[in-house]
């Protein structure tokens, strides 16, 4: 059997802070350890197990997901495949996203008012979704500008 390491060894090793890796234990992202004297004793298998969580962490993985990794059914590789197409969907979805709202933000606009944005707005909205406007956006749109 390998020497256990105490939770400031672990973490120092890992490149963490004590505070993470009792997280990661009450999180049930980690093994509990063996208590000597009232301290944590961790085996060394346990470096490993925070590398794959630390992996998940900078890809984005949520804490549930992590959780999946390890507690889920299948070989590790089929079990990181399964999340990791899940999540790519998600960031495709959050790229598009962020995609159209650096179009909005790059829209210039050359209103002189608010409100005459927001009329702009949306009768583009109605362009957009060929639907006719309801009466409140028809009032708007007729409104004028107070001279």
């Amino acid at each position: 059997m390998s020497a256990l390491l105490t939770i400031g060894e672990v973490a120092k090793k890992a490149g963490l802070r004590a505070s993470a890796i009792r997280f990661y234990e009450k999180a049930e992202l980690l093994p509990k350890p063996i208590r000597s004297g009232g301290q944590r004793r961790y085996d060394s298998s346990v470096l490993g197990r925070i590398a794959v969580l630390q992996r998940a962490k900078d890809c984005g993985l949520t804490l549930e997901e992590a959780r999946g990794l390890f507690n889920d059914r299948g070989r590790p590789s089929e079990r990181w495949q399964r999340v990791a197409r899940k999540k790519i969907i998600e960031l495709d979805a959050t790229i598009e996203r962020i995609a159209a709202m650096r179009d909005l933000l790059q829209r210039r606009c050359e209103c002189t008012d608010l409100d005459e944005c927001g009329r702009k707005m949306v009768a583009a909205k109605a362009r957009a979704s060929s639907l006719p406007l309801a009466p409140a956006q028809k009032t708007l749109l007729q409104t004028k500008r107070p001279q």
